[in-house]
């Protein structure tokens, strides 16, 4: 690959590592690539934000390809996690600690195995508080971070598919395929108050983004290794 491959424009696949921001692994390759071709700037951009606290497929798209952004990140999504019963936090995950417990003795396999049908189709979704959206030219998660209380709209979502893959109680393992927009955070947050208990998400690997697998998807280390072998 040379850099007019670049410039002309492509499509990586990268498997975001645990705790990289996506901004994080985007700047990899951006500086990767300017160092390799002593450039003063290139167009490198992702189609779709991970959390820090999640890992998996992250496209990346440079050159000409950046116009391309808006139209994979509206593409199906498929994740892979895990939940946890029995409490809630903050931010509707592990980067926050667990702020209230709940009672789990009625929770059966039975009941976790129907609830996913509560939550196929089209569903209104409230996004999380420690969330990037914007509301007033502002980030939710600064009104979040500065204990401000701030008015959230839900919006609709389209869930496809939900699977339980395994439970471990308090653990379940799931697999979802999703519309873009879709919090994986609320979903467990929303799962756990649908079991009449809390729930919220420990562990989440985004697997596919349209027709794109993240077991073709290399780290952002490995890229750099191979474009500086190239």
């Amino acid at each position: 690959m040379q850099l007019e491959d670049f410039k002309e424009g492509q499509l990586l696949l990268i498997d975001k590592p645990l705790t990289w921001s996506s901004f994080n692994a985007v700047n990899k390759i951006k500086w990767a690539i300017l160092k390799k071709y002593k450039l003063k700037k290139i167009k490198v951009g992702h189609a779709g934000t991970l959390d820090p606290l999640a890992t998996g497929l992250l496209l990346i798209c440079t050159g000409k390809f950046t116009k391309k952004i808006q139209d994979l990140q509206g593409q199906v999504k498929e994740y892979t996690g895990t939940l946890v019963l029995g409490g809630t936090t903050p931010s509707y995950d592990m980067e926050t600690e667990v702020d209230q417990t709940f009672e789990t003795t009625h929770i059966t396999e039975d009941l976790i195995y129907a609830t996913t049908k509560q939550f196929l189709g089209d569903i209104m979704q409230y996004p999380p508080i420690f969330s990037a959206l914007k509301k007033d030219g502002k980030r939710l998660y600064e009104f979040a971070r500065e204990g401000e209380q701030v008015e959230i709209q839900p919006r609709q979502i389209t869930i496809n598919e939900f699977e339980i893959t395994g439970i471990t109680f308090p653990e379940v393992h799931f697999r979802v395929v999703c519309s873009k927009g879709t919090y994986i955070r609320s979903l467990a947050h929303d799962f756990g108050k649908a079991l009449n208990s809390g729930g919220y998400l420990s562990a989440l690997r985004r697997t596919k983004i349209g027709e794109y697998s993240v077991d073709n998807a290399i780290s952002p280390e490995e890229f750099v290794t191979e474009l500086n072998a190239l």
